[in-house]
């Protein structure tokens, strides 16, 4: 049976498996050069999003349970791992140093992203906060900047504005599932532990949650979801711990 060998080995062995983790805890797996510069990856995410307001959004990797941004202006191997780089590079050296037959069938994208070793876990995140919504011109921007403040939401501690929480969950629901319909949204059609701190939930019960939501969700009635996306944002900024990166400080 004939066998292909690869060519244009050099350039395949600096190839490397990035998994980009979003907002919407949705997942980006992309082969990217190992030299490449941070601000040249953002970029091939936001195309990859269809993203083109990317100012307010920032990569980073955890380190000592952490965010910390990348600074565009660095290469991408300043933050990886070093066991990432040795594994892939070992990964990457079994695979182009082999022979594939003709006859093999093709891989498949996962099998593929495999080839290139243990993925670098990456997030793309909101970097920098804005007061007003309306200041991101862009939709798609405006909807994983309002994905980044639910997240941030679950993590709040103002215990002083309790309803607050209450009213950015009737707007979330109206975002996420639209016009409050009697035969379809009733009982336990939505999590609280998904749209609630958990402080919260445990104070007033998930039934206490269950039986008040649905009439303040019917009360967004007829809003678009990039009105509810506009509604949450701006009241989500009100919370003095939502639009903030906390960081320890060291001695």
């Amino acid at each position: 049976m004939n066998k292909l060998p690869f060519h244009n080995n050099r350039v395949m062995q600096d190839r490397r498996s990035v998994c980009i983790f979003l907002p919407n805890d949705d997942s980006l797996n992309i082969i990217i050069n190992v030299k490449i510069l941070c601000h040249e990856l953002l970029v091939q995410v936001c195309d990859l999003l269809r993203l083109k307001d990317c100012h307010l959004f920032g990569l980073s990797v955890i380190q000592n349970n952490e965010h910390v941004y990348m600074d565009l202006a660095q290469k991408l191997y300043k933050y990886c791992p070093k066991e990432w780089k040795k594994e892939a590079s070992k990964v990457s050296g079994e695979v182009l140093h082999g022979e594939m037959t003709a006859l093999r069938p093709p891989l498949s994208p996962a099998q593929g992203i495999d080839q290139f070793g243990p993925p670098m876990i990456i997030h793309f995140r909101v970097q920098y906060y804005v007061e007003n919504g309306r200041l991101i011109s862009d939709r798609t921007a405006r909807y994983y900047y309002y994905w980044h403040l639910r997240k941030q939401v679950l993590h709040s501690q103002c215990v002083l504005r309790e309803e607050a929480y209450f009213l950015l969950t009737a707007f979330a629901l109206q975002a996420d599932l639209g016009d409050f319909k009697r035969n379809k949204h009733y009982g336990k059609y939505f999590e609280p532990e998904a749209y609630f701190p958990a402080w919260v939930v445990a104070k007033r019960g998930r039934d206490y949650i269950l039986k008040h939501i649905p009439n303040m969700h019917k009360d967004q009635f007829a809003l678009t979801a990039s009105e509810a996306h506009l509604k949450y944002i701006k009241e989500a900024v009100r919370l003095d711990d939502v639009a903030v990166h906390y960081y320890r400080l060291y001695k």
